[in-house]
């Protein structure tokens, strides 16, 4: 509504206020953003974190401006189904091609690999992820992640939260 983007400008006019860099004229930078983040939605995975940023820094300058901000916390807290598959799809596709392959489900779930049972096999924590690889090409594309996604919507923050929590 144009009452919640009012108030996302003036947060944003606040960050701005608050960041000590030199984008301080048209935006602010990683460390500001992932500090708010953190904040306002408990989002702690590092990774998980600089994949928001880079997803939400469309023009790839390292700072987000105020229309790069309201449009992605729209998605974020707003977004469709289908607008939410699209941005954590784009999250998750670490290298950018189109894909989700092995090694950046491994990159994305490390953490989550660190801290299960020695005993357990890693390559066991991603079979049920890999089996969403619907062509079975070794990767999984947009179109197997959003049948998936479709299928389960909590394979959403499979590899990570980068949504925030419902409340």
């Amino acid at each position: 509504s144009e009452g919640e983007v009012e108030c996302l400008i003036k947060l944003f006019d606040a960050l701005v206020a608050r960041s000590c860099s030199h984008f301080a004229v048209s935006g602010f930078n990683r460390t500001v953003f992932r500090d708010t983040l953190y904040a306002a939605f408990g989002m702690t995975d590092a990774v998980v974190l600089d994949r928001v940023f880079s997803t939400f820094d469309r023009d790839n300058n390292g700072c987000i401006t105020v229309v790069e901000w309201v449009e992605g916390l729209a998605i974020l807290l707003r977004g469709t189904l289908e607008e939410k598959i699209k941005y954590c799809f784009a999250v998750y596709d670490l290298n950018g091609d189109g894909y989700i392959s092995r090694e950046e489900m491994f990159q994305m779930l490390k953490d989550t690999l660190i801290k299960q049972p020695a005993d357990e096999d890693p390559d066991e924590a991603i079979k049920d992820l890999v089996e969403i690889d619907y062509d079975h090409d070794g990767k999984l594309s947009f179109a197997d992640f959003e049948q998936a996604v479709r299928d389960e919507n909590l394979l959403l923050e499979a590899f990570g939260p980068c949504l925030p929590d419902i409340k």
